[in-house]
């Protein structure tokens, strides 16, 4: 309960009931507390604390704060023992003007947890403004020809307050002449009309003084004066008079400079100068004459400022009619402009209390941030909706009027969205609708949830052989969607076996760069496949990582020459001993005589051999060829007495890779009858089991050969001794061979195929310098395995390389 005394009237008197209890209003949560104005710094308002249900020793730890939007530190709240009173003057009609309902809106915040609670303090009148007349005094002009009870308007005054204490009673100075009289009917600005008792005599009085008093329905009552000087005119028999005495018009508020408002018409029944009408403003209420002009002329009411409903909903204009006679007469009329509402005014957004950054792994329904909206406009154009910018994991919920909270609708995903640039928007209800944005930027915080990724699961990498130890070979890279430490990726190698060796033998990896090094030469023929997983983990808490799998393919180099294989013991019947080749003069054009066969270790093109008959000395054309791919050498026409008996052929081997590898083979032919040919068939086949056999028979049939051919004995004996002083001696090595992979032909497939490498050795001592191959078409059961080398020899050329049962020779 509080008291007042106001300005030493009377005694004390109550000017305070109780307080409003801390209620709280159903499912608002709002407490209300009533306080004068005026009121004394430190006047008690209310317990907050209490009636909030607060703690007194928790205000100060959860930080209790009161906010009054706009209505700076008008009260405060005393911490220590939760009292809220009265900071600094309060002055009502300065907060609401004159609206019946005047209240502070305090919002009251306290954290650990966040909690929000609305406080509505009721600021109650006091008579603590006196009636205001606009002016000082009022001149009234008054034909003497006017007839009692005829009435004259005057300007009431006008009082701040409300209620009782804007109620306004009117008293006049004693006088013979006039009376007071008020309106019986009911209007927001009091009109006062002095009323004619008895006639006026300008000659007997020409001037008579009044005064008006206003006394308001406060307690105590206050009062305003104001002095009236009553002119009376002479005759000037009619006063111009309005269609109505009062006219109503609706405005709307922002209407433009210039706009129509209503056109008055007054006449005046009298003639000549004195019924011209000119038409004057007396007064505009409450803003005064600024706000409207009016023709003198034509009586036109415009527009001549700016109006605003939100500051006056009605004006009050008195507009005076005089004519031009002597004395003039005049009449009155009152204009009751209402402006209407217009949707002029955006709302308002204020967003307070926000909690960022917002981890991603928060929990739906966390509130973020606390949102408010107001709206100066009234009725629909005042009414508010908030929404917030559509697909965002947020949403606004509504927490009092016009007070919402930001809250977190679904998960986050830092990785996908870091960061939201809300947009909270505002909306009024009127036509056209005005909206106001706040924009809220709100950052994801990121927590350790991606583990590293490769592009693919497995890469394929190709290395040549022969490579430097320590050479970069490949480089993985894995991507961690995540921020900071949580993406910072190291590399590690799986380890495991490769035969009898460790993995990370063959390489390493970088732990940050994820270069991959071969830490020594690899060699395609001892390891074509090299299979290796690496790790990527990354730095968070717990760390997550995975694994990509390498598939490292060694390419071959032309590191081999082609290896010249001896002849074998399906055609010879022997071993490796038959090094030299009868042929006999009679065979055709395109016989095969031999072939020569070799093997590279390499692969692809590099094992892709080709052959080659190297010129003879002095461009002598032999009458032989061989095959470009299959090895086989055959004639190339009928042989002839004229050809040499003894032919030395060298036989170039290569292979495709870059450079070339080569190998050269020597071909030693021996040219003898069709006879003699026929009597060694059947040593050839022994030669074939036995080599020493072979080497002796071979120097008997050669000697039969000289003899016979007594002709040609000397060149015979030249020649021989030329073929065995040229053959340079071979050696070499049994030794089982690989899988090698082999191309037959320019356009022939590429296939594998088993061979073994042999040296060709003549019996226990070194090798012998001539090699003879004798003709396998001779012998009736040779001449069947003759056509199955030919058949041999023709799928060679597309593309298949057979095992080494036919006759090979290596010099």
């Amino acid at each position: 309960m509080l008291e007042f005394q106001k300005r030493g009237f009377g005694t004390q008197q109550l000017l305070l009931s109780l307080l409003f209890l801390a209620l709280w209003e159903a499912g608002s949560g709002q407490v209300h507390y009533s306080v004068p104005e005026e009121a004394k710094h430190g006047t008690f308002v209310g317990r907050i604390a209490q009636d909030l249900g607060l703690e007194l020793m928790e205000l100060v730890p959860r930080l209790f704060r009161v906010a009054s939007k706009g209505r700076g530190d008008l009260l405060e709240v005393n911490l220590q023992n939760g009292i809220l009173f009265v900071n600094s003057r309060i002055d009502r009609e300065e907060l609401c003007g004159r609206s019946a309902e005047c209240s502070l809106h305090l919002e009251v915040v306290v954290e650990r947890p966040l909690q929000v609670f609305h406080v509505e303090v009721e600021v109650k009148d006091i008579n603590d403004n006196p009636p205001v007349f606009s002016l000082k005094e009022q001149k009234l002009l008054i034909s003497e020809s006017k007839q009692p009870d005829s009435r004259f308007p005057l300007e009431g005054a006008s009082d701040a307050d409300i209620g009782e204490n804007a109620r306004l009673t009117y008293s006049l100075s004693q006088n013979e002449f006039f009376s007071l009289e008020l309106p019986t009917n009911s209007k927001q600005t009091n009109r006062l009309s002095l009323a004619l008792k008895k006639s006026l005599d300008r000659e007997k009085t020409p001037e008579i003084g009044l005064l008006l008093t206003a006394v308001d329905g406060g307690k105590p009552e206050l009062t305003g004066r104001v002095q009236l000087y009553v002119q009376v005119l002479d005759t000037n028999d009619n006063d111009p008079e309005f269609e109505q005495s009062e006219y109503k018009v609706s405005l709307m508020e922002n209407a433009a400079s210039e706009t129509f408002v209503i056109k008055l018409n007054a006449t005046d029944r009298d003639e000549g100068i004195n019924g011209e009408v000119t038409y004057f403003l007396l007064s505009v209420k409450p803003s005064g004459k600024p706000l409207f002009t009016i023709d003198e002329k034509n009586g036109e009411v415009r527009v001549n400022g700016t109006l605003d409903y939100e500051k006056t909903k009605l004006y009050e204009i008195e507009v005076q009619a005089t004519d031009k006679g002597s004395p003039p007469m005049v009449g009155h009329c009152t204009v009751w402009v209402e402006v209407l509402d217009a949707n002029d005014n955006a709302p308002e957004v204020t967003v307070t209390s926000l909690s960022l950054p917002v981890p991603e792994d928060t929990q739906p329904g966390t509130v973020i941030a606390l949102i408010s909206v107001s709206d100066r406009d009234s009725g629909v154009n005042g009414q508010v909706i908030c929404y917030l910018t559509p697909k965002v994991p947020f949403k606004i919920m509504s927490t009092f009027k016009n007070y919402y909270s930001l809250v977190l609708d679904s998960a986050l995903d830092r990785e996908s969205v870091a960061n939201y640039e809300l947009v909270v928007t505002a909306q009024d209800l009127g036509s056209p609708s005005l909206s106001a944005t706040a924009s809220v930027s709100v950052e994801v915080a990121d927590v350790n949830d991606n583990a590293p990724t490769f592009a693919q699961p497995e890469y394929t990498v190709f290395v040549k052989e022969n490579n430097p130890p320590g050479c970069h070979i490949f480089t993985v890279s894995a991507r961690d969607l995540d921020a900071q430490e949580n993406a910072l990726v190291s590399y590690s190698l799986v380890e495991r076996r490769v035969g009898e060796r460790a993995l990370s033998s063959y390489v390493s990896v970088h732990a940050e760069s994820g270069k991959v090094f071969a830490l020594q030469p690899l060699d395609h023929e001892e390891l074509e496949l090299l299979q290796l997983q690496v790790s990527a983990r990354d730095a968070g808490v717990p760390p997550l990582g995975s694994n990509v799998t390498l598939q490292v393919f060694v390419l071959d180099e032309n590191d081999n020459a082609p290896a010249l294989l001896p002849p074998g013991a399906g055609i010879g019947g022997g071993g490796g001993g038959a090094v030299s080749q009868l042929v006999s003069r009679s065979v055709g054009a395109g016989h095969v005589v031999a072939k020569v066969r070799a093997v590279d270790a390499d692969s692809g093109y590099n094992a892709w051999l080709s052959y080659e008959l190297q010129a003879a000395a002095g461009g002598a054309r032999s009458p032989f060829r061989v095959g470009l791919y299959t090895g086989e050498i055959s004639t190339t026409r009928v042989l002839d007495e004229a050809d040499e008996p003894r032919q030395r052929l060298l036989v170039l081997v290569k292979d495709h890779g870059e450079p070339a590898q080569v190998a050269t083979a020597t071909v030693l032919l021996s040219l003898v009858d069709n006879g003699q040919a026929s009597k060694t068939s059947l040593r050839m086949s022994k030669e074939a089991t036995d080599p020493k056999l072979a080497l002796v028979d071979v120097n008997v049939y050669l000697i039969v050969a000289i003899c016979a051919v007594s002709s040609l004995l000397v060149l015979t004996l030249l020649l021989y001794t030329a073929l065995r002083c040229s053959a340079p001696p071979s050696e070499g090595a049994c030794a089982q061979g690989k899988r090698v992979l082999v191309c037959s032909s320019a356009v022939g497939s590429w296939s594998y195929s088993q061979q073994r490498r042999q040296r060709v050795c003549s019996g226990e001592g070194p090798p012998k310098t001539d090699l003879m191959a004798f003709s396998p078409s001779l012998p009736p059961g040779l001449d069947r395995e003759d056509g199955g080398e030919r058949q041999e020899a023709g799928s060679s050329y597309l593309g298949q390389v057979s095992s080494i049962d036919s006759l090979y020779v290596e010099v």
